[in-house]
């Protein structure tokens, strides 16, 4: 009876809680907080798979994606049940995201039509290149004014376009009006909320605005550029803010987590904003870098859009609430973060754990002159040159496997500095210290090896999910839901560790400059365009190896005559 009465005692103390789905690129994770302290009180993560059948590309499993939601929510509401934590506390849900991967599927069947293409994939990058031929000047910023991207194989209306022309089961879905189209938060709310049953076909104005097919000033779909791209709007998920109630959860009462059922989804937001939130970074100037399978530096610009002249992007930072303004930001993006780490481990074998990476590399605490550009997806800001392609350089017999593991750290720290850079060149106002998340955030020695590049402090929250945090406090404070305040003086108080550069900087802008050398190599390796003649048609010599075989070969035929005459 006392224990009985101990852990009501103790469920009563802690308030409304918060719950939010974190579906990354390379994990998903269920977590729950407390909404009045902001803390961490349970969570579970399910790795998962991604697929690359061809060169460039890259596929996850939309079924699989689910299921791994669901396998977390039922391993995490198994754990809260152990702490004695009533599951019935939990208010409301929050979803962030993995932004731009794209899932199509059937309304009728619930089946998805194709895997998920992911935000890294190349496949598009003819179709981009051909897209920007065709506008005035060849100019990739040809959208920019609508959309404040690029036109590029980063963003869903490309990997869209992709799958209408080459997928005979997305083509026949969308000609029937079964299709629907969504980024992963879309998938995820119309299975959650009751699927080919009822489900709420939806998405927030942060995974809208990072389709290319999103006016980013009229926040909706853009009749223009969906003509553009030939997208038909109405297999498109209605937008709204990134705080209101979408649906409600409809679980299986034979699942731990069927408690969940009927608790309203009223957070969205793509993990990058989810992340600027998480921060806490709700003023003008405020910035946050989050260091996932890419890296995200984002800036808050306040409530209008800022146009980029440094390669960064313009994208919808929040809107919490359906009468609240958006708030924007300016975004850096690098492709490949944590994804370098994964590689190191999997193809080159040279590492058996993230963990394994900081000790490799601390044993040697420097690169040796060695640097590493992972360009494995092209680059991304501030150059958008789809071209490139990963290099390491300045190798010597001495170089060692140690050197490569310091030189990959130092490739995420050095694309931080080239984005940061380029913030500061477009603000006018250059930040004095930077605000981290992330998972690789727990590598000490990238942290300061960061501070050091940057010649400024880093800044770590000791509770590093603030990705997590950011969709459950969007979820919490809903119209409708209530149980979160963000106003300023009830947001809890953030501890963190700083990380004060080390280096002289003289020492760090040499560094730098041989960073910024490499990248100029790695650039215009790879094209898919072939070369066309002055009537449009493909050239056999726009190959040159292949045009010397063929004129070497007429050649030796003209030769053969000649001396066959002669005789």
């Amino acid at each position: 009876m006392n224990g009985a009465m101990a852990a009501s005692s103790h469920r009563i103390t802690l308030g409304p809680l918060v719950a939010a789905i974190d579906q990354g690129t390379s994990s998903t994770r269920f977590l729950v907080f407390n909404s009045k302290t902001a803390e961490l009180l349970s969570h579970h993560q399910v790795e998962i798979k991604q697929s690359f059948p061809k060169e460039g590309w890259v596929e996850e499993d939309p079924k699989e994606i689910l299921q791994s939601v669901y396998e977390c929510m039922e391993r995490t509401c198994e754990k809260l049940t152990q702490l004695n934590i009533d599951i019935s506390n939990i208010k409301a849900i929050g979803v962030t995201n993995q932004r731009e991967t794209t899932v199509v599927w059937d309304k009728e069947t619930g089946e998805p039509l194709y895997n998920a293409i992911v935000w890294l994939d190349l496949r598009t990058q003819s179709t981009v290149e051909r897209l920007i031929n065709k506008t005035p000047g060849k100019n990739k910023n040809h959208l920019k004014h609508k959309t404040g991207l690029p036109i590029s194989t980063y963003f869903s209306a490309v990997k869209l376009r992709w799958l209408m022309d080459n997928v005979d089961e997305v083509h026949e879905a969308v000609v029937s009006r079964r299709a629907m189209f969504g980024t992963v938060d879309s998938w995820l709310i119309w299975c959650l909320t009751g699927g080919k049953s009822g489900g709420v076909h939806c998405t927030d104005v942060t995974n809208a605005s990072r389709t290319m097919l999103f006016n980013i000033h009229t926040l909706d779909w853009d009749p223009e550029l969906c003509t553009y791209f030939g997208i038909p709007m109405e297999i498109l998920p209605r937008v709204r803010s990134s705080s209101e109630i979408y649906g409600l959860m409809k679980i299986c009462s034979s699942r731990k987590s069927g408690a969940l059922s009927g608790i309203p989804i009223s957070g969205c937001l793509g993990d990058q904003s989810a992340a600027l939130v998480g921060q806490m970074c709700f003023q003008e100037g405020q910035a946050k870098n989050t260091y996932g399978t890419g890296c995200f530096l984002l800036r808050n610009t306040g409530a209008k859009p800022v146009m980029s002249d440094h390669g960064l992007l313009t994208t919808v930072a929040y809107k919490l609430g359906r009468d609240k303004p958006a708030c924007y930001a300016l975004e850096g993006s690098v492709a490949i973060c944590g994804a370098v780490v994964r590689w190191l481990q999997d193809n080159l074998g040279i590492i058996g754990s993230s963990e394994e990476l900081e000790k490799l590399a601390a044993s040697v605490g420097t690169s040796y002159g060695c640097y590493f550009v992972p360009a494995f997806s092209g680059l991304y800001a501030p150059y958008w040159e789809p071209s490139a392609r990963g290099i390491i350089c300045g190798l010597t017999q001495f170089t060692n496997k140690s050197h490569v593991a310091f030189a990959a750290l130092e490739a995420v720290c050095f694309q931080t500095r080239e984005i940061l850079d380029a913030m500061n060149q477009d603000s006018g106002i250059p930040l004095t210290q930077l605000q981290v998340d992330g998972g690789m955030t727990s590598n000490r020695l990238l942290m300061q090896l960061q501070a050091d590049i940057l010649c400024i402090p880093v800044v770590k929250p000791s509770m590093p999910e603030t990705t997590a945090l950011g969709a459950a406090m969007a979820a919490g404070a809903a119209e409708g839901v209530s149980v979160w305040s963000l106003s300023p003086e009830d947001l809890s108080e953030v501890t963190s560790e700083k990380f004060e550069p080390q280096i002289n900087p003289d020492e760090s802008e040499f560094r730098y400059a041989r960073w910024k050398k490499a990248v100029q190599k790695s650039m215009n390796w790879e094209t898919t365009e072939p070369v066309c003649n002055g009537n449009g048609e493909t050239s056999i010599f726009s190959s040159i190896p292949l045009g010397l075989y063929i004129m070497g070969s007429m050649l030796m035929l003209v030769g053969a005559k000649y001396l066959a005459g002669r005789d």
